[in-house]
């Protein structure tokens, strides 16, 4: 990538946490720990059922001390009222959607250091009235900002032009990064198929939340069987839920893709066969070749 790109992405919306009791009303809730949000640092997380299968990911950032979740923006409605469930007698509002602020994705050549920031994942700091963060998954991925709606006009003094969110979409899949219910199925994901763990959107150490048991004793159980992962697809492009094969035996399914990448969620067994014996993974006519990336571990 040759330059430094923004779009405001209409997939995402923004909701407001505001009060008093913010922090610990979000923190027994969600599976990052809410302590170490402030002016400077960001995090990724998880709203998850009590069985520890997915129902939101959202990034947290801190903005003129009230909390913003960047969440998907047909599904914000969902989140309101699922948060709102525990408030109980907790000093907090929460508002949605926000109308007055844009989330922006920054990515590109050069993109941290022109906006100040150290290739430090989470690493927060106020921009244009606003915050701008380093992506909290993985750095490569770019930043994240919250602004307010007048002041996109920034970004082009910050060296930014006006981007094609087809090319964020190749570096997201590149690099094998979920996106939400696209590539979580609602009710039925577990985090650490998806990489939640390397991509930091879970905190072993900071104490209960909803959904918390299931997710620790994947860990510690080591009963990971299946994982989310890139896929370079010779041929047509298989929608998501296509059925995965090698030969006769089931080896996964498809999830979001674009263009001649995509990712699925794969039985480790079964690409590591496919792998000793050299074959391709089948998906609706399409020969796929997983791709391990980098940052996962497996």
């Amino acid at each position: 990538m040759s330059v430094r790109s923004y779009f405001a992405p209409q997939s995402r919306g923004l909701l407001q946490i505001a009060g008093d009791d913010r922090r610990t009303f979000l923190q027994a809730l969600v599976s990052n720990d809410v302590m170490i949000v402030d002016g400077g640092r960001a995090v990724y997380a998880s709203l998850l059922t009590a069985q520890g299968r997915f129902l939101h990911e959202f990034f947290i950032a801190e903005l003129d001390d009230k909390f913003y979740l960047d969440a998907e923006s047909a599904r914000i409605d969902d989140l309101k009222r699922r948060l709102s469930l525990y408030r109980l007698r907790s000093k907090v509002t929460l508002t949605a959607p926000i109308e007055t602020h844009r989330i922006v994705i920054l990515f590109g050549e050069h993109t941290l250091r022109s906006l100040d920031l150290p290739e430090e994942t989470g690493c927060a700091r106020a921009f244009a009235g606003g915050v701008v963060y380093v992506d909290p998954r993985l750095s490569a991925l770019g930043a994240r900002a919250i602004l307010p709606s007048d002041r996109l006009s920034a970004l082009a003094h910050a060296g930014f032009v006006p981007g094609d969110s087809g090319a964020y979409e190749e570096l997201r899949l590149a690099l094998g990064v979920p996106d939400g219910s696209r590539d979580l199925p609602i009710e039925k994901a577990l985090l650490l198929e998806n990489g939640f763990e390397e991509l930091h959107g879970v905190d072993w150490k900071k104490g209960c939340y909803v959904g918390q048991e299931l997710t620790a004793r994947m860990k510690y159980r080591a009963l990971i069987r299946k994982r989310l992962m890139p896929v370079r697809v010779d041929g047509n492009l298989p929608p998501p839920g296509t059925p995965v094969m090698l030969g006769d035996q089931e080896a996964g399914e498809m999830r979001s893709g674009y263009g001649q990448l995509g990712l699925a969620l794969l039985r480790l067994d079964i690409v590591e066969q496919a792998e000793r014996e050299a074959r391709h993974l089948i998906a609706d006519g399409a020969s796929l070749t997983p791709i391990r990336p980098a940052w996962a571990g497996f």
